[in-house]
């Protein structure tokens, strides 16, 4: 899966995940014109004072992140990959994240405050923007090792919290009513994944051309009241993609926006809820662990608790949306063994994240089987 991309310090009692999130020397082809970025900054950003120096994290990818440290404060900017970079349609979409974490700022989802867009790629070489940079824990494994059962009991509540708060927000109420198209949400994107994993396939996947020809005929049926059910969705809602308090069960700020949109929660859910069926020796995820001992809810008390806070009811078949998740999963991974062929990768990670889309795909394929 793609990677978080901000910092974090574990709490007492926690692991230390800091090796994964940390930063590191910026590559040779994601170097930065840091005179040029300080001019930039000082002109865009309020209460901006140099000098600057640049770090990026080690996570990450997709789009770029680096650390602006300056003598007063810390700034994270994002940016689309370096010049070099061959980019998909579509694919690194920053301007996107900025737009929404800006329109979200007042809601109830937590969000980094944005400080500055700058799309004039003749500044650094690629479009970029900054925000502000927020202190806490990125926990990286879904078990969370080292903490106690009720401990873990409240950061999975805290997890539902958010992405119930985020589908509960109304697009046009914030500025996002026109943030992607209405109707036929899964097969805009069955179509749009199916594409962009053919643009970036490097050898032939067999059940990535079954999901292809597969998915589109099983798409659940949408209501007529289907509008009343299009959300904000982030695409990419999982644990290390948020930054909780140092020592609270709180989500600080949401991370990692690039994939969303307007379309249907409940798909933007069960994204989420792939943990639950994913090897953790194979993935991030819980499959196969003692929930009940670790103080972590079983999936259908997890969907339970969304669904009572959003008003919420499932339709269609489950194992339908976990397979849908997994197929664009196992396109994004594919995308990532692209930029490593083409030597564009933005992670040192980028090779063992690739290699695994076709394990994730056939995963998928096995779930698409379940469809009743």
């Amino acid at each position: 899966m793609p990677q978080s991309t901000t910092t974090s310090g574990a709490a007492p009692g926690t692991t230390d995940y800091s090796a994964f999130i940390g930063t590191r020397p910026i590559t040779a082809h994601q170097r930065v014109d840091t005179d040029a970025l300080t001019a930039w900054l000082a002109a865009n950003v309020d209460g901006f004072i140099g000098p600057l120096t640049l770090e990026q994290f080690a996570g990450g990818q997709s789009n770029p992140t680096f650390k602006l440290i300056t003598p007063s404060r810390a700034y994270v900017m994002r940016t689309k990959p370096g010049p070099a970079a061959k980019l998909l349609p579509s694919a690194h979409a920053i301007e996107r994240e900025y737009r929404v974490m800006h329109a979200l700022h007042d809601t109830d989802v937590p969000v980094a405050t944005m400080l500055a867009l700058c799309e004039d790629e003749s500044v650094i070489g690629r479009a970029f923007y900054v925000m502000e940079f927020i202190e806490g824990r990125v926990l990286w494994d879904q078990s969370l090792p080292g903490m106690t059962c009720d401990q873990r009991a409240a950061l999975y509540d805290e997890m539902n919290r958010v992405i119930a708060a985020l589908h509960s927000v109304d697009p046009a109420a914030v500025g996002l009513a026109g943030y992607g198209k209405p109707g036929n949400y899964l097969a805009r994107q069955i179509g749009r994944w199916s594409k962009q994993y053919q643009a970036s396939e490097t050898e032939p996947i067999d059940a990535m051309q079954r999901l292809i020809e597969w998915l589109p005929q099983h798409i659940p049926p949408e209501p007529p009241d289907d509008a009343a059910r299009v959300s904000i969705v982030h695409g990419d809602y999982r644990l290390d993609n948020l930054i909780f308090h140092a020592q609270e069960p709180r989500v600080l700020a949401v991370l990692d926006w690039e994939l969303s949109t307007l379309g249907d929660p409940l798909a933007d859910f069960a994204y989420h809820c792939m943990a639950w069926h994913v090897d953790p020796a194979q993935f991030r995820g819980i499959a196969g662990l003692d929930w009940r001992a670790l103080g972590i809810p079983d999936e259908t008390a997890y969907v339970e608790r969304y669904c009572a806070r959003t008003g919420f009811t499932m339709r269609g078949d489950w194992n339908f949306y976990l397979a849908y998740n997994m197929f664009r999963i196992a396109a994004i991974l594919q995308g990532i063994m692209k930029r490593v062929v083409d030597g564009t990768a933005a992670s040192a990670q980028a090779v063992d994240a690739g290699r695994r889309a076709r394990p994730m795909a056939e995963l998928a394929w096995r779930y698409a089987q379940k469809v009743r």
